[in-house]
């Protein structure tokens, strides 16, 4: 018996294929009209000033509460990429186009997980130097530290969002339950993240970095095998 959401070319290449055009359609489309990459770069520049305004001009304190003060608009900021993960599929009945067509529906999520990640590492992109200027820290000497942490934080957070999208994505109340039920599940990530990032910037005389960086590590690990799945159970039922 063939393993959940597997088809007649239920073969690796034909997933990562289907996974592909998904992943390209969506960047197509949002090429095309930029509504919610523009949206999420202003949302997040505000997130990020509104932030700093509110904690005021003492760089010390700015320097301890900027990781935690980062990935609360980096989350704010990626709810908006997650709340229009299977939008156009739902209006024009294209994820039930997608469900009949042959072949792993885990490819609907690898597509449109890549989709999310790739537009918010997009805005990552601009929102970390922003914050270096508003928080008036020297990020450079740490940036591959900082881009691997990224990184670990950005995909557990796009594992778990898009697969929450997808279970939400019939509700009435969806604007709603979607975070409702993604915050507890993103609790250990930004833990890990949040500490991993003030760690790298404010120095880690104890050594517990690691600790943070391992907990990422696990985290994206499991919750990528298991959303991956699961997925095909959740979209049949």
């Amino acid at each position: 018996m063939s393993a959940p959401g597997q088809g007649s070319d239920g073969d690796e290449g034909g997933v990562f294929r289907r996974a592909w055009a998904i992943l390209w359609k969506d960047l197509l489309i949002e090429g095309r009209n930029k509504q919610s990459f523009t949206a999420m770069v202003s949302f997040a520049a505000l997130v990020l000033f509104l932030f700093t305004f509110a904690v005021g001009p003492d760089p010390e304190l700015l320097g301890r509460l900027a990781g935690g003060l980062l990935w609360v608009g980096i989350v704010f900021t990626g709810m908006l990429s997650l709340s229009r993960t299977y939008q156009s599929e739902e209006k024009g009945g294209g994820l039930e186009g997608l469900k009949m067509y042959p072949g792993e529906l885990r490819s609907i999520y690898l597509g449109k997980l890549a989709a999310n990640l790739v537009l918010l590492t997009l805005v990552e992109a601009l929102l970390f130097p922003a914050a270096a200027v508003l928080f008036q820290i020297d990020m450079w000497p740490h940036a591959p530290q900082l881009a691997a942490v990224a990184f670990l934080g950005t995909f557990g957070f796009s594992v778990v969002g898009t697969f929450y999208a997808a279970l939400t994505v019939h509700l009435r109340a969806r604007e709603l339950m979607l975070p409702l039920l993604l915050f507890p599940a993103l609790v250990p990530v930004l833990l890990g993240a949040v500490n991993a990032t003030t760690l790298t910037l404010t120095g880690d005389p104890m050594g517990n970095f690691d600790m943070w960086f391992r907990l990422l590590v696990a985290f994206d690990v499991i919750f990528f095998v298991v959303c991956t799945w699961i997925f095909p159970i959740l979209l049949e039922d």
